[in-house]
This record gives C-alpha cells, structure tokens and sequence, in this order.
C-alpha cells in the first residue's frame, strides 16, 4: 500500500516538475531567485526531449509500482500520463523536437524580459 501511495506521489512530483519546466519562467517574472531552480530544470527538460533522456522519476515510479505487486510501463511518464490526454496517438522524435523547442522559445521570451529589466 505505501509503494503504491509513493508511486501516486511520485506522479504528482513528475508532473509539477514538467509544469514547473514549462511555465516556471512566469514565476521567475515575479520571483528572480527561482531562476536558479528553473534554468537547470528548463535545461532538464530540453535535454530530455531532445536526446530522448531516460527520466529518473519514470524509473523510480516504477519500481515503486512493481513493489506495490503493480506492473509498471515501459514508455516515459508523458507518454504513459500526459500524452494520451492530449492526443492518442504515440508520441513520435519530431513531436518530440516540437515540445523541446516550445519550452525552450518560451523561457527564453521570459528570461529576454527578465534581463532587460535588471
């Protein structure tokens, strides 16, 4: 019961992570100290859809479902999670390249504001 409950809480940590990657520049316009957390993460994140990185939190989520007596998934947490929210069809390298390119235009449209205004 704990490793399924751990699993469940590692979804949600996954998931405010990807949130935090895309829109955690906007914070950044209100909270500059939260750019040191964000640019890494940012980077995490382009990296991860441009090199087709492993996540470690997929991995971990899955273990922590296969000691819950659970089978775990063999895709990412967006592929698994998100992705079939959006559209059903799998998720294929140019979308891939797409979603890398998103996060990266629009944190840097934040953070060319948030340098001009320094």
């Amino acid at each position: 019961m704990l490793y399924r409950i751990a699993a469940d809480g590692l979804v949600l940590l996954h998931l405010s992570f990807i949130l935090f990657v895309v829109l955690g520049g906007l914070l950044v316009l209100k909270w500059r100290r939260l750019m040191m957390w964000h640019l890494p993460a940012a980077a995490w994140g382009v990296a991860v859809e441009l090199f087709h990185l492993p996540c470690p939190l997929t991995q971990w989520e899955n273990r922590m479902r296969h000691a819950a007596g659970q089978s775990g998934y063999g895709d990412g947490f967006i592929e698994h999670y998100v992705w079939p929210l959006i559209y059903p069809v799998g998720l294929t390298p140019a979308i891939q390249l797409w979603l890398a390119g998103f996060v990266l235009v629009v944190n840097l449209v934040v953070y060319l504001r948030v340098l001009r205004a320094i």
